[in-house]
């Protein structure tokens, strides 16, 4: 015991460099069989209750020195340590607490920005205000986004896995400055090559609270961060992950770096209930410049769960705007799925999300001029939270009574869920 407190002590005393503790242990140690032999070091004893091992339960008990008859009994010397430590752990904490006061009375201005901080809530931003040109990646969209919240947003830390140039979180680097031993006054975290620990990064200041963090690389490397994902998950945390190259179109890289199932994995997870009964993840992946800036509008507005933008390394042709403002129009991706092209009565429904989308204008271009079909356009950018809308929502942009079709560059599965099943229910 005290070899394992000096252990912790020390490890805690060390400042400049990070601790391992290595404890070797003997699995089991002490178990005995009904015969008193020695049953330690077993691997049964690793994943099962001691009387289905080999080990007995009773005799176990007695070669630990404890009673069978009071297994779960207090020790003296033990009851009094931690009685002790309560007692020194309170005293601590009341000087802490005194000395935090002593502060906040002496920096009202910095107090008051803390408390804003802690309690999630977001300044007012204007995302309409984010002009982007024409036809750029949503990558590209989404780092003039960054760039944005770099400049509006204090309490953010931007991380990126060795790929800032590539994800175009660079967009937040170019306003701020990395995060380096000594100097704390940035807001990027150059992660390296280390997308786990990024994200297990991410989810530590998000348990914390009063900073948002937003975790960013290649889409076919979420299979790293998998574990911390569902840990995210588990823990309704708002971790913003943007992954950028969402399909086969990623360049001189070739297939290792071609997401394929990802998208339907990091789906599935919005069909997943959280403890609180909510979908576990929201996954966005935008159509166009507009749709970033919403998408980027609803990651930064979902405090209770984590956000997933999933963003084109292509180039993507603006989508029209039907009236006045493309993002005005865009902003009906916040129901998860709307049309953004629509007629009376239309023979066929059209179905995308991400850069698919506006492959679907050209198709539906031929399908009007060479035969004679009216033609809606569903943009679904995040299928979990389109399911949540009512009934009579969701049949206005995907009928049931019409014939549709599902455009995607990943797996059927991605949009099964909107096509499959309702054509199966026409048939």
């Amino acid at each position: 015991m005290m070899k394992i407190r000096k252990a912790l002590t020390d490890a805690n005393n060390e400042t400049e460099r990070p601790t391992l503790i290595i404890g070797k242990t003997i699995m089991g140690k002490g178990c005995v069989t009904t015969e008193g032999n020695m049953f330690e070091g077993y691997c049964e004893l690793h994943g099962e209750p001691i009387g289905n091992t080999g080990a007995d339960y009773t005799k176990t008990l007695l070669n630990l020195g404890a009673s069978p008859e009071s297994p779960f009994d207090i020790y003296n010397d033990v009851s009094a340590f931690y009685e002790n430590l309560i007692a020194e752990k309170t005293a601590k904490a009341a000087e802490k607490k005194a000395e935090i006061e002593t502060w906040r009375q002496a920096n009202g201005v910095l107090a008051s920005k803390l408390d804003f901080f802690l309690s999630g809530e977001l300044p007012e931003l204007d995302f309409e205000s984010i002009d982007h040109k024409e036809g750029l990646a949503t990558r590209a969209s989404s780092s003039g986004v960054l760039g944005y919240l770099a400049e509006n947003l204090e309490n953010m830390i931007v991380s990126s896995a060795d790929l800032s140039n590539s994800d175009k979180t660079d967009g937040f680097l170019k306003k701020t400055s990395a995060l380096q031993k000594g100097d704390f006054s940035g807001s990027f975290l150059q992660a390296g090559v280390a997308e786990l620990t990024m994200a297990c990064i991410a989810n530590g200041i998000a348990l914390h609270g009063g900073i948002i963090p937003v975790v960013a690389t290649f889409f076919v490397f979420s299979d790293y961060m998998k574990p911390a994902i569902r840990l995210s998950g588990i823990q309704e945390l708002g971790v913003k992950y943007v992954w950028t190259h969402d399909a086969f179109r990623v360049g001189e890289d070739g297939p290792t770096h071609q997401p394929v199932e990802q998208e339907a994995q990091i789906r599935l997870l919005e069909k997943l209930k959280n403890h609180s009964g909510n979908p576990s993840f929201l996954a966005l992946i935008p159509a166009d410049s507009a749709e970033t800036n919403v998408a980027w509008k609803m990651a930064m507005e979902n405090k209770d769960t984590h956000t997933g933008l999933i963003l084109s390394r292509q180039g993507v042709k603006d989508l029209p705007a039907q009236g006045a403002s493309r993002y005005n129009e865009a902003f009906a991706a916040e129901k998860g799925g709307y049309l953004i092209k629509e007629v009376d009565d239309p023979d066929m429904v059209l179905i995308a999300n991400g850069s698919e989308v506006s492959t679907l204008l050209s198709a539906a271009e031929i399908l009007e001029n060479q035969n004679g079909l009216k033609v809606n356009i569903a943009s679904v950018i995040s299928e979990g939270l389109f399911k949540l809308q009512s009934k009579d929502y969701q049949n206005s942009v995907i009928p049931k009574n019409k014939p549709l079709f599902g455009l995607t560059a990943g797996l059927p599965v991605n949009l099964e869920g909107l096509v499959v099943i309702m054509v199966k229910f026409l048939g």
